[in-house]
């Protein structure tokens, strides 16, 4: 299945079902409680990680599809933008984003 696909069908089952379509806020935090549940079937219950994601995935496929936007098209971008930044260890040995990029004839 692909991600506009998904998109799509939370949509659709949103609709269906008569789940809100409306408020930005109320989604966000549901999102986020989705995200939490997810964060303790890690911990706890790992054998039901997977159904976790898939429900923080419909919600930020919906949440998405509520403000017109295509998440497929969104996350190619991203990614690609995320491959060409470069990154160097700072003093403590965590990565540091620089203002170069890889391709950009900065480098």
């Amino acid at each position: 299945m692909h991600l506009r696909d998904i998109q799509k069908r939370a949509w659709e089952n949103k609709l269906a079902k008569g789940f809100n379509t409306t408020d930005l806020p109320l989604e966000f935090a549901l999102a986020h409680g989705e995200l939490s549940e997810a964060f303790e079937a890690a911990r706890k219950h790992p054998e039901t990680l997977g159904e976790e994601l898939a429900d923080v995935l419909i919600f930020l496929t919906s949440i998405a599809e509520m403000n017109g936007i295509d998440l497929a098209s969104a996350v190619e971008a991203k990614m690609a933008k995320n491959q060409a930044r470069r990154y160097e260890r700072g003093p403590h040995g965590t990565l540091i984003k620089t203002d170069e990029e890889v391709g950009s004839g900065l480098v």
